[in-house]
């Protein structure tokens, strides 16, 4: 009986807790309904605060729907991954007439928003990382990256494109080749955050070969646009291309590491508290995001860059001020030699580290950023069934062109893991695709085979890269490694 009992009973929990899930979710499909229901009477009566608030009504939904979507974590999956399910399904019920959700996709408040989170991702990404351990992994990077590149740039454009669609341009095999060499390190970037695991060496080669692929996509695209506009290009500009990105990272690196420790003294001077601390770390990762669009690098570089040139001796001066007035008030009638014996064991403590101030603010944007990178995905595109077995071959060749790739990762690190780490295309290689088709070397079947190369790419990697992280530390637990 008390078995029986028992077993009802957690069938009742779990009822009650998917019952609770389903009343969010009608609660959330009824507050994104109401404002439509008369938005035709109203239309032009509607102004900026209407329209502002409509957006407000759609963060929420967002948010919403990010949350529920972390109920993938119980199947053991990122919540990455749940966050980029969620916004296909929402981006795609226009397809069974359900069209609520499409202003959504051309709010310029919400789009802004959504890179505002990946640049902070990076960020925070670049704050959890170490200098001193990418260091060591400098030189297996850099080949992962070189080998990353080259390899999908070579089947796509002189192998599987040619051979499964015959008779285009070679300017059309060009950026088809171009496009399988992107990676997008935001996707990747999560899954390892999401599980612990950024401060392993697979991660570090990823997240370094990830920025280097960064630069050497920028000067592939910068040649083949180069190649369609003028018809030829110049050793000189490629090679101006490559020092200005290449100056640039290091630069940032340098410099950065220099100045920061001044930058906090000074500001310090004005307030030592959190909000100063917080203000100057933000400002620090926008600026070098800005600086890097500027010289023609993604802002997630820059923003990757300004988190690794933070530490924590850069905010010595900064205090948590209510951890400072405790330590006062606990010390208050202690000796003086007590009482500067306990500050300077207590002291390290009043410093609120860096990545917990920022990460309120990540888990605000981030999930924006993923379920509209979601919404953008068409699945229509996959009812073209010639259009999708060539896609198919083509995400065969993207995902082993990256997989190769891993091989450079050398002795001591999984080869597999470092491979698929960099296969996510997300919306790195949906821009190479859109530039092609704005010169008109890209036609709409091509362009077609690049969306779906893409969207394959970014919801395959997370789980693939999760059974292969989880795998890894069921391996090393029994030889007493850590995990």
């Amino acid at each position: 009986m008390n078995f029986v009992h028992k077993k009802m009973s957690a069938g009742i929990q779990y009822v009650k807790s998917r019952r609770f899930v389903y009343f969010l979710f009608i609660i959330a499909l009824a507050l994104i309904v109401s404002p439509y229901v008369n938005a035709s009477e109203h239309a032009e009566e509607a102004g900026h605060g209407s329209a502002a608030a409509t957006t407000f009504l759609w963060i929420a939904v967002i948010l919403i729907a990010a949350k529920l979507s972390s109920l993938v974590e119980r199947i053991g999956q990122p919540s990455v991954l749940g966050e980029l399910v969620v916004g296909v399904i929402l981006g795609n019920l226009v397809l069974v007439g359900i069209h609520i959700f499409e202003p959504l996709k051309h709010d310029s408040i919400i789009a802004f928003l959504a890179e505002l989170g990946v640049v902070i991702l990076l960020f925070q990404i670049g704050l959890e990382s170490n200098i001193r351990e990418m260091k060591k992994v400098g030189i297996k990077a850099f080949m992962v990256a070189i080998i990353g590149v080259v390899a999908p740039f070579v089947l796509g454009t002189y192998l599987i494109g040619p051979w499964l669609m015959p008779g285009l341009s070679t300017n059309a095999y060009l950026f088809l080749g171009a496009a399988l060499t992107a990676t997008s390190v935001g996707i990747t970037a999560r899954v390892f955050k999401d599980l612990g695991k950024l401060q392993k060496p697979e991660a570090q080669i990823v997240l370094g070969a990830a920025v280097i692929d960064d630069v050497l996509g920028l000067i592939i695209l910068a040649v083949v646009s180069a190649i369609v506009t003028l018809g030829a290009v110049s050793i000189g500009m490629i090679g101006w291309i490559a020092a200005k990105a290449i100056l640039f990272l290091i630069g940032s690196i340098i410099i950065g590491q220099l100045l920061a420790k001044y930058i906090g003294m000074a500001f310090s001077k004005i307030h030592t508290g959190v909000a100063m601390k917080f203000t100057l770390a933000i400002c620090f990762g926008l600026i070098f995001a800005y600086l890097a669009q500027k010289i023609g690098l993604a802002p997630i570089v820059g923003a990757f860059a300004a988190g690794l040139v933070l530490d924590p001796v850069h905010f010595k001066y900064f205090k948590d001020a209510k951890v400072v007035r405790d330590i006062k008030e606990a010390v208050e009638d202690a000796e003086p030699e007590t009482k500067e014996k306990i500050g300077k064991a207590i002291a390290p403590h009043a410093h609120r580290h860096i990545e917990d101030i920022i990460e309120p603010l990540g888990n605000f944007l981030v999930p924006i950023f993923f379920v509209m990178t979601g919404m953008a995905v068409k699945i229509e595109t996959l009812f073209n069934l010639p259009i999708l077995l060539v896609a198919l071959a083509i995400t065969v060749a993207a995902f082993i062109g990256k997989i190769i790739a891993g091989l450079a990762a050398g002795k001591g690190t999984s080869k597999s893991i470092v491979g698929f780490g960099m296969v996510p295309r997300g919306e790195v290689g949906l821009i190479f695709a859109a530039i092609g088709k704005s010169l008109g070397v890209v036609s709409d079947q091509v362009y077609s085979v690049i969306v779906i190369m893409v969207i394959l790419t970014t919801l395959l990697t997370p789980p693939i890269l999760t059974l292969l992280l989880k795998r890894q530390e069921k391996t090393a637990k029994p030889s007493g490694q850590p995990a």
